[in-house]
């Protein structure tokens, strides 16, 4: 059974998602361990999500959900009950129908988001590097990525939809006068400032400089910007027009409200704070002071914008369609075990008839006959399965083979 607890954007405090985003890399195996259900486990955290995804072995998900929830409480040190009341739960083919949803954007603060497929992959990469992966949350990732990956060719939601880091400086455009000449300021030197320096290049920022926080310079480097280093950074950071921070390294804010208040005390001027970080990069003090204009994830969320409602209906029937195929296939392998045992039953007659008919002198003729007609049958009956089974009628279908093949039976042959 595949089974998700979700904690995302639009229904979780983003206090919760801040401990949530923290709780380290070796959260994965820790869930797997949790209960002996569990079979597998892929963990997706971005900034604005922490989901699980799990296989289990037992058909009531409840008692290995219950463990997982504990070891997320412990290793966020919230109550267990607050971690209950923060994650969704889905079972079954709605885990499909949200993983590919949430794959293509569909689910995201920027309807469209175009960072998420790439986070999708590499979470499924990551579990498999750890060993943590089944067969069924290889499939369920893996027509993630198809469907995500339709949905950006079937669809304008590209278009019309807009990453986070596109969507906040868009926002921010109405507080800037001029991109061309504001002084930039980047806080961060990941794929996620890749993302944040292409948006600002896209809207005509130049004087953008770069404070990498874990002390790496070969981003700035790589991309020509100058580099600004930690003994210069209050300076440069009270300075900037424009201070954008996305950095990974979350022990302590970018931007105190005591130390940033201190440093800009030598430079009044009007100054827009665009916080991208999971947790939060930046005191929320820095807010209240003078002349300082903060955009957090909390106010980028509330301006989210509202797209097409056609583009967005022809998405999420793309979504729907692959859900519902996904489970039809699922529901097919689910019969595999019967078919296999259909299989070796009518192989077994049909050799032990040949083998009676050679000792009689049958010509090769019969025993080309007998072959085609187990070979008829087979089909026949095999068909029916599958047939059943997509309409979720497959148990049904498998009890059918085991009542009329009975193991008695198959010693008798």
């Amino acid at each position: 059974m595949l089974v998700c607890l979700s904690a995302h954007q639009r229904t979780t405090p983003l206090a919760s998602l801040e401990r949530l985003s923290v709780i380290g890399d070796d959260v994965a195996p820790r869930l797997r361990a949790a209960h002996e259900s569990i079979r597998g486990t892929v963990v997706l955290s971005t900034c604005n999500r922490f989901e699980a995804y799990f296989d289990l072995a037992e058909e009531s998900p409840v008692p290995a959900m219950d463990a997982a929830m504990e070891q997320l409480a412990d290793l966020t040190e919230l109550p267990f009950r607050a971690v209950r009341e923060t994650v969704d739960f889905a079972h079954g083919n709605h885990v499909a129908h949200h993983l590919f949803a949430v794959a293509s954007g569909l689910d995201s603060v920027a309807l469209g988001e175009d960072e998420i497929s790439g986070q999708v992959r590499r979470a499924l990469d990551a579990a498999r590097r750890e060993g943590l992966t089944t067969s069924a949350l290889e499939h369920l990732f893996q027509r993630a990525t198809e469907t995500s990956r339709a949905v950006k060719n079937s669809t304008r939601i590209g278009e019309s939809g807009r990453s986070l880091v596109r969507l906040a400086v868009e926002l921010a455009g109405s507080r800037i006068s001029s991109w061309e000449d504001a002084r930039v300021l980047l806080v961060g030197s990941g794929r996620y400032a890749a993302a944040s320096l292409a948006a600002l290049r896209d809207v005509g920022a130049r004087d953008i400089r770069v404070h990498s926080r874990s002390g790496h310079s070969r981003f700035a480097q790589r991309e020509h910007l100058r580099e600004v280093t930690a003994d210069d950074y209050a300076t440069e950071a009270a300075m900037a027009d424009v201070v954008v921070t996305c950095t990974t390294v979350t022990d302590t804010y970018a931007l105190t409200a005591e130390e940033h208040g201190t440093a800009r005390a030598q430079h009044p001027r009007d100054q827009l704070v665009i916080d991208l970080g999971m947790p939060r990069n930046v005191d929320p003090g820095v807010r209240a002071l003078p002349g300082i204009d903060l955009l957090d994830l909390d106010t980028i969320r509330i301006h989210a914008p509202i797209d097409e409602f056609a583009t967005l209906g022809e998405a999420q029937l793309i979504v729907a369609t692959a859900a519902q195929r996904h489970a039809a296939a699922r529901r097919v392998h689910e019969v595999s075990p019967a078919v296999v045992a259909l299989r070796s039953h009518v192989q077994r007659v049909l050799d032990a008839e040949i083998e009676r008919a050679r000792t009689r002198g049958a010509s090769g003729e019969t025993e080309a006959a007998l072959r085609h007609f187990s070979g008829a049958l087979l089909h026949s009956l095999i068909s029916r399965g599958h047939a059943q089974a997509a309409s979720g009628s497959g148990a049904a279908w498998a009890d059918a083979v085991a009542t009329v093949f009975d193991p008695a039976d198959r010693d008798a042959s």
